[in-house]
């Protein structure tokens, strides 16, 4: 009988409308690139046309675009508990009410920003992301430590997108009228941010609370989510603060006496064209300071939640369950 000689050259697959994943790339990567470039688009037509109907699309499209890449992106790493449905509602449910709660909690019991009202802020917005990660994951089946962190980042990610969107609509009103430059300039800063602000911040929250929920069987506030939770609100204060410290520390290296002299009558001056530069560096390296702290933070529970192979994980879980 005679065989057919193999031939040792691999061959690509044949399958009608499958293309290579090399080819095109993650899908996330694909989303950001299609919205930046839609955005880009944007700003240039509303700059040469002028239209203000266009102002819509160009707030909505520069607030979601981080934020709805971060949903794609764990669309792909779905699982059964962590479905894409269960992520999009995370993203769009759990920002809304936050947004709403802070928003109402922050008028009744904030007045006027200080050192002490940004650990507020801390707190309540923080918070308010907790309760609705708690709403919306309170009858989830099982619970893990990688699970929370991936829902709790789709409801930082929600809050940060309508947010940004707020900061971005005031940005347009100007003292000497409608300004799109500034509008423009609010959503690249806060889309440069966005990764180490909201979703960074919930997703170390949410996977403590997962973590306890995973040993416990239902979600508990324990000393241990506590904790994490004054991190998380830590963070969130340095962060909203980082321009008032960076104005002391520039007058504290840079001060004329007209300055402290201001300062010794309760009035905090401003920074002075020759010591902006300054300010602005500062102020910048306190955000990068904070953010890496959080990243690095991230970092080492992540590699924490993923310890676990997902066989032991449901093992675990399988055990805990007929205690």
């Amino acid at each position: 009988m005679t065989q057919a000689a193999e031939d040792p050259s691999p061959k690509a697959p044949t399958i009608t409308g499958i293309t290579p994943r090399w080819r095109t790339g993650p899908s996330w990567a694909r989303i950001f690139v299609t919205g930046l470039a839609l955005w880009v688009a944007s700003v240039l037509a509303t700059f040469a046309t002028g239209n203000p109907n266009l102002i819509p699309t160009l707030i909505l499209l520069g607030s979601f675009l981080i934020p709805v890449t971060f949903v794609v992106y764990a669309f792909e790493r779905a699982d059964q508990v962590v479905t894409a449905q269960r992520i999009f509602t995370a993203f769009v449910y759990g920002g809304v009410l936050g947004v709403l709660g802070a928003s109402f909690l922050e008028s009744a019991l904030l007045r006027q920003p200080s050192g002490l009202g940004y650990v507020g802020v801390g707190l309540i917005e923080e918070g308010v992301k907790l309760a609705a990660l708690w709403l919306l994951a309170r009858r989830l089946p099982r619970y893990s430590m990688r699970d929370g962190m991936v829902l709790g980042a789709a409801v930082g990610f929600g809050f940060a997108a309508f947010e940004s969107a707020g900061y971005a609509f005031n940005a347009l009103f100007t003292s000497s009228g409608p300004s799109l430059l500034n509008l423009v300039e609010t959503e690249v800063l806060r889309g440069i941010l966005t990764p180490v602000g909201h979703g960074l911040w919930t997703a170390i929250l949410g996977g403590a609370l997962f973590a306890v929920a995973a040993r416990r069987g239902r979600l508990r506030l324990t000393g241990a989510v506590l904790g994490w939770y004054a991190v998380v609100v830590l963070l969130h204060a340095l962060w909203d603060a980082s321009s008032g410290i960076a104005v002391w520390l520039t007058l504290l290296l840079t001060g004329t006496p007209r300055q402290w002299l201001l300062i010794r009558l309760d009035d905090v001056p401003q920074v002075t064209g020759g010591q902006v530069h300054l300010f602005t560096a500062l102020s910048w390296a306190l955000l990068v300071l904070d953010g890496i702290v959080g990243l690095l933070v991230l970092r080492s529970r992540w590699h924490r939640a993923t310890a676990i192979s997902p066989v032991n994980a449901v093992v675990v879980n399988s055990r805990e369950e007929n205690r």
